[in-house]
């Protein structure tokens, strides 16, 4: 018996690693721009737009008297509250909380307990995961784990704030390249995500793929964030480091690396891809890297770092906020992100699934 053989279907999605149930974000006070920033540190507006590309960044501190005005847990308590009202659930819900940062309210107690005691959690699995730009991934890395090990509902919670790290009143002339770029480069912020192990409702977007590995052996550190306490040793040490030069070199590889390690995961082709959540560094930066890639034109970007400046933590989440007013049924996203500390590749494939029509 002979016929005419139509097209091959794609193959299905593998089954999801978790779901996300809904996502939250926070962003202190009102934006700074660049005219603004110039103010405070002395940094030319011009230079800023040319290297840079960020129009704006949020501070957890007043830029005119340098006075904090927002902790970490103080925004990571509003993104996860933002979080659970998206989800449909609340704190009774959750079965651990993740928090991931590279700068901390302190080093104890630390930034995930008070988190976890402002929104009025209690009895539960609390984790920190100290990390840079990897971290929410990280995070969600461990939360895939907890939800395979038995647990039901989780909340990861990721950010980072500048107070103790950019030095208000600074002269920037002072200021040797690799400590100058931070000043222009970071702002604060947090973000959130709830995370199930099934599907509560239609909303619902499912991790088909999660990758997180170390890539840095051998390989110098492109950023270095120091601790400085009463017995430090070497005053004159640099509390942020960051080598640009070579993290426009390497990243860009990188994440060329991630996507298609993702894709092959997820058994997606390219032309099947909906929507990219890049790299985050700056907003020239994600321009190349976009670029770079290749990728069909009808695949979609979902960048945020141009207005919130590089939240560190904060920035995957800050993205996948964005995108989940965005996604459609059907529809597929890739989410990347690169640690330049000590090199780490990370990266989510995400999939709202077709509507099932269940209530």
């Amino acid at each position: 018996m002979t016929g005419t053989v139509g097209p091959t279907a794609p193959p299905p999605s593998p089954p999801a690693l978790m779901h996300i149930a809904g996502t939250g974000s926070a962003l202190p006070g009102e934006p700074v721009d660049n005219a603004a920033l110039s103010g405070v540190f002395g940094i030319s507006e011009d230079w800023i737009d040319i290297f840079v590309g960020t129009r704006t960044r949020h501070f957890g501190w007043d830029a005119a008297s340098g006075k904090v005005t927002h902790t970490l847990a103080d925004l990571c308590a509003e993104a996860a509250g933002r979080a659970l009202a998206a989800s449909g659930l609340g704190p009774a819900d959750l079965d651990f909380l993740i928090l991931s940062t590279a700068t901390p309210d302190a080093l104890l107690p630390s930034t995930a307990t008070e988190t976890a005691d402002y929104l009025g959690l209690n009895q539960l699995p609390v984790h920190q995961i100290q990390a840079g730009c990897s971290g929410a991934v990280q995070a969600l890395d461990l939360a895939r784990a907890l939800l395979a090990g038995g647990h039901r509902t989780g909340l990861v919670v990721s950010g980072d704030v500048s107070a103790r790290f950019l030095r208000h009143g600074q002269d920037a002339a002072e200021l040797a390249t690799q400590e100058l770029v931070n000043y222009v480069l970071f702002g604060d912020g947090a973000g959130a995500a709830v995370v199930t192990t099934e599907p509560y409702d239609d909303s619902a977007v499912a991790v088909r793929a999660l990758l997180h590995r170390f890539a840095g052996r051998g390989r110098a550190p492109g950023q270095i964030v120091n601790w400085r306490g009463l017995a430090e040793t070497e005053p004159d040490r640099p509390m942020l480091f960051e080598d640009y030069k070579t993290i426009e070199e390497q990243v860009p590889a990188l994440t060329g690396e991630i996507v298609w390690e993702l894709l092959d995961s997820a058994g997606w082709s390219a032309q099947q891809l909906d929507y990219l959540l890049p790299p985050q560094l700056s907003g020239h930066m994600t321009d190349r890297i976009v670029a770079g890639l290749g990728l069909p034109p009808g695949c979609r970007e979902v960048s945020c770092v141009r207005d919130t400046g590089n939240t560190g933590n904060a920035l995957p989440l800050l993205q996948l906020d964005l995108l989940s007013d965005r996604l459609a049924p059907g529809e597929r996203a890739l989410a990347v992100s690169v640690e330049s500390s000590k090199w780490i590749k990370t990266g989510l494939a995400l999939e709202r699934p077709a509507q099932t029509g269940r209530p």
